[in-house]
């Protein structure tokens, strides 16, 4: 199987800082329709987050979750199901092996997706959304409007802030 793996905040919703109330999800403009039209391609859907706030204390593990069953829900009703969700609550002082760039998400994944990375892609907002999908063999895609803290140095295979055309590029091959 291949599939598109998925940043969360600042790709798919808009990212509020550390959000902990379901009510505060906003899709991306245009995501949706780009989602879909992946998925109908055949590429499941994956999202890979650091999710700090958690380990930061900044909000609870239960926060994190119904935020994130938030989005699940809006994209659901929207016809773009999601294959499987993995997330990293931990501080970056944490020194955890799951945190991105780290590879130990996309490749538990793979393993119980049977997904290849050869022909998937990671799409992301960070620097280290680039690095770890990379470090896995995937195809990249720096969402970014502009050079950010976050982003400077990243080396995608390609980058735009339109979902879009993000949509094109995958499925031009």
């Amino acid at each position: 199987m291949k599939a598109v793996f998925l940043d969360r905040d600042g790709t798919v919703i808009v990212d509020q800082g550390y959000l902990s109330d379901p009510e505060g999800v906003v899709l991306m403009d245009g995501a949706v329709d780009a989602l879909r039209r992946l998925h109908a391609a055949g590429f499941g859907l994956v999202f890979l987050s650091n999710q700090s706030g958690i380990g930061r204390g900044l909000m609870t593990a239960e926060q994190s979750d119904a935020v994130h069953r938030r989005t699940l829900d809006l994209l659901e009703t929207e016809g773009v199901p999601v294959l499987a969700s993995y997330i990293c609550p931990h501080a970056p002082w944490d020194r955890c092996e799951c945190r991105k760039p780290s590879t130990v998400l996309v490749e538990r994944a793979a393993r119980e997706h049977a997904i290849e990375f050869r022909g998937s892609f990671m799409i992301g907002d960070k620097k280290t959304d680039v690095d770890m999908g990379k470090e896995a063999g995937c195809r990249t895609v720096l969402y970014a409007t502009g050079d950010t803290k976050d982003n400077l140095g990243a080396s995608p295979d390609y980058r735009s802030d339109s979902w879009l055309e993000i949509a094109d590029w995958i499925l031009a091959g």
